[in-house]
Protein backbone atom coordinates (compact mmCIF):
# COMPACT_ATOMS: atom_id res chain seq x y z
CA UNK A 1 0.00 0.00 0.00
CA UNK A 2 1.11 3.57 -0.58
CA UNK A 3 0.50 6.44 1.78
CA UNK A 4 -1.26 8.93 -0.49
CA UNK A 5 -2.66 12.25 0.62
CA UNK A 6 -5.96 13.02 -1.08
CA UNK A 7 -5.85 16.01 -3.39
CA UNK A 8 -7.96 18.92 -2.13
CA UNK A 9 -9.42 19.21 -5.59
CA UNK A 10 -10.57 15.58 -5.68
CA UNK A 11 -14.29 16.08 -6.04
CA UNK A 12 -15.37 12.66 -7.21
CA UNK A 13 -18.04 12.22 -4.56
CA UNK A 14 -21.70 12.91 -5.50
CA UNK A 15 -22.28 16.60 -6.04
CA UNK A 16 -18.61 17.50 -5.89
CA UNK A 17 -18.46 18.44 -9.55
CA UNK A 18 -21.11 21.14 -9.22
CA UNK A 19 -19.65 24.66 -9.33
CA UNK A 20 -21.70 27.70 -8.39
CA UNK A 21 -20.94 31.39 -8.66
CA UNK A 22 -22.10 33.46 -5.71
CA UNK A 23 -21.95 37.15 -4.88
CA UNK A 24 -21.21 36.74 -1.16
CA UNK A 25 -17.80 36.51 0.45
CA UNK A 26 -16.35 33.08 1.17
CA UNK A 27 -14.86 32.05 4.49
CA UNK A 28 -14.67 28.76 6.34
CA UNK A 29 -17.83 28.05 8.32
CA UNK A 30 -19.77 31.08 7.08
CA UNK A 31 -22.90 29.71 5.41
CA UNK A 32 -24.02 31.38 2.18
CA UNK A 33 -27.63 31.37 0.99
CA UNK A 34 -28.07 30.08 -2.54
CA UNK A 35 -30.51 31.63 -4.99
CA UNK A 36 -33.84 30.02 -5.76
CA UNK A 37 -32.55 29.13 -9.23
CA UNK A 38 -29.44 27.46 -7.80
CA UNK A 39 -31.54 25.56 -5.26
CA UNK A 40 -33.88 24.36 -8.02
CA UNK A 41 -30.92 23.25 -10.14
CA UNK A 42 -29.37 21.30 -7.27
CA UNK A 43 -32.63 19.65 -6.20
CA UNK A 44 -34.32 18.86 -9.50
CA UNK A 45 -31.49 18.66 -12.05
CA UNK A 46 -28.57 17.30 -10.04
CA UNK A 47 -30.77 15.47 -7.47
CA UNK A 48 -28.39 16.64 -4.77
CA UNK A 49 -28.82 15.87 -1.08
CA UNK A 50 -27.82 17.70 2.08
CA UNK A 51 -24.21 17.09 3.00
CA UNK A 52 -22.98 16.63 -0.56
CA UNK A 53 -20.00 18.67 -1.72
CA UNK A 54 -20.26 21.64 -4.07
CA UNK A 55 -17.67 24.15 -5.21
CA UNK A 56 -18.20 27.87 -4.79
CA UNK A 57 -16.42 30.89 -6.27
CA UNK A 58 -17.09 34.62 -6.32
CA UNK A 59 -14.25 36.10 -8.38
CA UNK A 60 -12.44 37.36 -5.26
CA UNK A 61 -11.78 34.58 -2.77
CA UNK A 62 -10.68 31.68 -4.95
CA UNK A 63 -12.63 28.43 -5.04
CA UNK A 64 -14.02 26.72 -1.96
CA UNK A 65 -15.30 23.26 -1.20
CA UNK A 66 -18.62 23.55 0.63
CA UNK A 67 -21.22 21.27 2.15
CA UNK A 68 -24.75 21.62 0.82
CA UNK A 69 -27.61 22.21 3.23
CA UNK A 70 -31.12 21.94 1.80
CA UNK A 71 -33.93 23.57 3.76
CA UNK A 72 -37.67 23.20 3.24
CA UNK A 73 -39.01 22.76 -0.27
CA UNK A 74 -37.09 25.55 -1.99
CA UNK A 75 -34.33 26.87 0.26
CA UNK A 76 -30.66 25.90 0.08
CA UNK A 77 -27.39 27.05 1.58
CA UNK A 78 -23.79 25.94 1.42
CA UNK A 79 -21.21 26.02 4.18
CA UNK A 80 -17.63 26.62 2.95
CA UNK A 81 -15.22 24.13 4.46
CA UNK A 82 -11.84 24.90 2.91
CA UNK A 83 -10.31 26.78 0.01
CA UNK A 84 -9.24 24.46 -2.82
CA UNK A 85 -7.80 27.06 -5.23
CA UNK A 86 -6.32 30.52 -4.72
CA UNK A 87 -7.74 33.41 -6.69
CA UNK A 88 -5.85 34.02 -9.92
CA UNK A 89 -5.80 37.04 -12.23
CA UNK A 90 -7.30 36.42 -15.68
CA UNK A 91 -6.07 37.98 -18.90
CA UNK A 92 -7.02 41.66 -19.10
CA UNK A 93 -8.80 41.29 -22.42
CA UNK A 94 -11.96 43.08 -23.58
CA UNK A 95 -14.20 41.86 -26.35
CA UNK A 96 -15.93 44.80 -28.05
CA UNK A 97 -18.58 43.58 -30.46
CA UNK A 98 -21.58 44.84 -32.36
CA UNK A 99 -24.77 43.26 -30.91
CA UNK A 100 -26.26 40.39 -32.89
CA UNK A 101 -29.47 38.39 -32.67
CA UNK A 102 -30.36 36.50 -29.49
CA UNK A 103 -28.91 33.04 -30.17
CA UNK A 104 -25.55 34.27 -31.57
CA UNK A 105 -25.33 36.83 -28.75
CA UNK A 106 -25.72 34.12 -26.12
CA UNK A 107 -23.14 32.02 -27.95
CA UNK A 108 -20.68 34.94 -27.93
CA UNK A 109 -21.14 35.51 -24.19
CA UNK A 110 -20.67 31.84 -23.36
CA UNK A 111 -17.69 31.11 -25.58
CA UNK A 112 -15.91 34.41 -24.95
CA UNK A 113 -16.12 33.65 -21.24
CA UNK A 114 -14.60 30.22 -21.84
CA UNK A 115 -11.84 31.89 -23.86
CA UNK A 116 -10.92 34.15 -20.95
CA UNK A 117 -12.23 37.65 -21.68
CA UNK A 118 -12.34 40.03 -18.74
CA UNK A 119 -15.10 42.25 -20.17
CA UNK A 120 -17.92 41.98 -22.70
CA UNK A 121 -18.66 45.37 -24.28
CA UNK A 122 -21.51 45.66 -26.84
CA UNK A 123 -20.80 48.49 -29.29
CA UNK A 124 -23.39 50.23 -31.49
CA UNK A 125 -22.10 51.05 -34.97
CA UNK A 126 -23.78 52.63 -37.99
CA UNK A 127 -24.62 49.23 -39.47
CA UNK A 128 -25.59 47.51 -36.25
CA UNK A 129 -28.95 45.82 -36.77
CA UNK A 130 -29.69 44.88 -33.15
CA UNK A 131 -29.73 47.91 -30.85
CA UNK A 132 -31.20 46.38 -27.68
CA UNK A 133 -29.03 44.21 -25.47
CA UNK A 134 -30.27 42.18 -22.50
CA UNK A 135 -27.29 42.72 -20.22
CA UNK A 136 -28.76 40.57 -17.44
CA UNK A 137 -29.12 37.66 -19.86
CA UNK A 138 -25.57 38.22 -21.12
CA UNK A 139 -24.28 38.06 -17.55
CA UNK A 140 -26.32 34.92 -16.84
CA UNK A 141 -24.72 33.23 -19.85
CA UNK A 142 -21.28 34.38 -18.73
CA UNK A 143 -21.85 33.02 -15.22
CA UNK A 144 -22.99 29.65 -16.55
CA UNK A 145 -19.94 29.44 -18.81
CA UNK A 146 -17.60 30.38 -15.95
CA UNK A 147 -19.13 27.69 -13.75
CA UNK A 148 -18.67 25.04 -16.43
CA UNK A 149 -15.21 26.07 -17.63
CA UNK A 150 -13.47 26.19 -14.23
CA UNK A 151 -12.91 29.95 -14.36
CA UNK A 152 -12.50 31.66 -11.01
CA UNK A 153 -14.17 34.88 -12.12
CA UNK A 154 -16.91 36.18 -14.40
CA UNK A 155 -16.28 38.85 -17.05
CA UNK A 156 -17.77 42.31 -16.57
CA UNK A 157 -20.86 42.78 -18.73
CA UNK A 158 -21.36 46.36 -19.91
CA UNK A 159 -24.31 48.27 -21.25
CA UNK A 160 -24.17 49.07 -24.98
CA UNK A 161 -22.12 52.11 -25.98
CA UNK A 162 -21.58 53.89 -29.29
CA UNK A 163 -18.43 53.38 -31.32
CA UNK A 164 -17.47 57.09 -31.13
CA UNK A 165 -17.77 56.97 -27.35
CA UNK A 166 -15.61 53.82 -27.20
CA UNK A 167 -12.84 55.39 -29.28
CA UNK A 168 -12.89 58.61 -27.28
CA UNK A 169 -12.79 56.77 -23.95
CA UNK A 170 -10.28 54.10 -25.00
CA UNK A 171 -7.50 53.85 -22.34
CA UNK A 172 -4.09 55.01 -23.53
CA UNK A 173 -2.36 51.92 -22.08
CA UNK A 174 -4.66 49.36 -23.76
CA UNK A 175 -3.87 48.02 -27.24
CA UNK A 176 -6.78 47.52 -29.64
CA UNK A 177 -6.83 44.60 -32.05
CA UNK A 178 -9.03 45.83 -34.88
CA UNK A 179 -10.34 42.93 -36.96
CA UNK A 180 -10.39 44.76 -40.27
CA UNK A 181 -11.86 43.26 -43.41
CA UNK A 182 -9.13 44.40 -45.79
CA UNK A 183 -5.85 46.25 -46.02
CA UNK A 184 -4.38 44.71 -42.89
CA UNK A 185 -1.75 42.05 -42.17
CA UNK A 186 -2.76 38.54 -41.06
CA UNK A 187 -3.57 38.45 -37.37
CA UNK A 188 -0.56 36.32 -36.36
CA UNK A 189 1.81 38.68 -38.17
CA UNK A 190 0.15 41.66 -36.53
CA UNK A 191 0.56 40.13 -33.07
CA UNK A 192 4.21 39.15 -33.47
CA UNK A 193 5.46 42.63 -32.67
CA UNK A 194 2.51 43.53 -30.49
CA UNK A 195 3.01 44.82 -26.94
CA UNK A 196 2.24 42.81 -23.84
CA UNK A 197 -0.29 44.13 -21.37
CA UNK A 198 -4.03 44.85 -21.52
CA UNK A 199 -5.82 44.48 -24.85
CA UNK A 200 -9.18 44.84 -26.47
CA UNK A 201 -10.55 43.13 -29.57
CA UNK A 202 -13.01 44.98 -31.79
CA UNK A 203 -15.45 43.09 -34.04
CA UNK A 204 -17.84 44.84 -36.40
CA UNK A 205 -21.49 44.17 -37.27
CA UNK A 206 -22.70 41.76 -39.90
CA UNK A 207 -22.52 44.54 -42.51
CA UNK A 208 -19.03 45.59 -41.44
CA UNK A 209 -17.78 49.04 -40.47
CA UNK A 210 -18.29 51.85 -42.93
CA UNK A 211 -15.31 53.77 -44.38
CA UNK A 212 -15.58 56.63 -41.86
CA UNK A 213 -15.69 54.25 -38.91
CA UNK A 214 -12.71 52.27 -40.20
CA UNK A 215 -10.69 55.46 -40.57
CA UNK A 216 -11.59 56.59 -37.04
CA UNK A 217 -10.61 53.23 -35.56
CA UNK A 218 -7.31 53.15 -37.42
CA UNK A 219 -6.55 56.70 -36.27
CA UNK A 220 -6.44 55.48 -32.66
CA UNK A 221 -2.72 55.31 -31.69
CA UNK A 222 -3.24 52.00 -29.87
CA UNK A 223 -4.90 50.35 -32.89
CA UNK A 224 -3.37 47.15 -34.29
CA UNK A 225 -5.25 46.31 -37.53
CA UNK A 226 -5.37 42.66 -38.57
CA UNK A 227 -7.31 40.39 -40.88
CA UNK A 228 -8.69 36.97 -40.02
CA UNK A 229 -8.21 35.66 -43.55
CA UNK A 230 -9.79 35.78 -46.97
CA UNK A 231 -13.14 34.30 -45.98
CA UNK A 232 -16.03 36.44 -44.79
CA UNK A 233 -16.88 35.36 -41.23
CA UNK A 234 -20.08 35.86 -39.30
CA UNK A 235 -19.71 38.40 -36.51
CA UNK A 236 -19.91 35.75 -33.79
CA UNK A 237 -17.40 33.49 -35.57
CA UNK A 238 -14.95 36.37 -36.10
CA UNK A 239 -14.95 37.35 -32.45
CA UNK A 240 -14.24 33.87 -31.17
CA UNK A 241 -11.60 33.22 -33.83
CA UNK A 242 -9.79 36.42 -32.86
CA UNK A 243 -9.98 35.53 -29.17
CA UNK A 244 -8.56 32.06 -29.71
CA UNK A 245 -5.67 33.37 -31.81
CA UNK A 246 -4.91 36.18 -29.33
CA UNK A 247 -4.86 33.71 -26.43
CA UNK A 248 -2.53 31.38 -28.36
CA UNK A 249 -0.16 34.25 -29.21
CA UNK A 250 -0.24 36.46 -26.11
CA UNK A 251 -2.46 34.83 -23.50
CA UNK A 252 -1.56 32.88 -20.40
Amino acid sequence: MTDETPDDTDLAEPGGKVRLFIEDGLAAGDAVTLTEGQAHYLRHVMRAKSGEAVRLFNGRDGEWRAALALAGKRGAAAVPERQTRDQTVASDLWLCFAPVKKAPAEFIAQKATELGVSALRPIITRRTIVSRVNVERMRANAIEAAEQSDRLDVPDCHDPASLPWLLTAWPSHRALLFCDEAGAPPILDALKAAPMGPWGILIGPEGGFDAEERAAIRALPQCVPATLGSRILRADTAGLAALAIWQAALGS
